[in-house]
């Protein structure tokens, strides 16, 4: 902390805090595949695997598959649908790595939120300890100032007492020398 120009330095003096910093991109983040669209659609085509659209579609494309093979209306797939089992081993084998890339790509953006929250937990404790340490400075001034208050006001008295005294001998004296012829 530096003092203002011009200025003693203050228990006030509080430094400069970015409130926007956690709202800012992390671009220090650098992931295997990065920020590129690959990554970006690597990440889209796994959180759409999980979706009730997805599993909907995909029950449904199947279950035409099956009625149209097994029915006999066409054969390019006979029973046990081995060009089925091709397209769901093709479909696991990109699916994997999609979810796996999404889920790491997560876990970084994760670990970086946490560490913002530490870095601004702690941010918040050195602030507070800041301000208790004024509020205890505050409150010693309080106390000094209290007791310089009562001295002063022990003080007044005495001199009020004294100046009665003094008025009272005063009077005496002038009520003594009037009396006399």
């Amino acid at each position: 902390m530096t003092p203002k120009s011009g200025s003693a330095a203050t228990a006030l003096d509080v430094p400069k805090v970015d409130h926007f910093r956690f709202h800012r991109p992390h671009a220090h983040l650098a992931t295997t595949f990065g920020s590129d669209g690959f990554a970006l659609k690597a990440e889209a085509f796994a959180r759409f695997f999980g979706t009730p659209l997805f599993l909907g579609a995909q029950t449904v494309i199947v279950a035409i598959w099956i009625a149209v093979n097994a029915l006999g209306f066409t054969k390019f797939d006979v029973y046990p649908f081995i060009l089925l089992n091709l397209a769901f081993s093709l479909q696991a084998a990109y699916a994997a790595p999609l979810i796996l890339l999404a889920q790491t790509r997560q876990a970084a953006r994760d670990n970086a939120h946490a560490e913002a929250d530490a870095q601004h937990r702690e941010a918040l404790a050195v602030a507070n300890e800041q301000r208790q340490t004024i509020a205890a400075q505050n409150g010693t001034q309080l106390l000094e100032l209290l007791q310089r208050n009562t001295d002063l006001t022990e003080l007044t008295q005495k001199l009020i007492e004294r100046v009665e005294m003094l008025t009272a001998e005063l009077h005496e004296k002038l009520v003594q020398t009037d009396s006399k012829p």
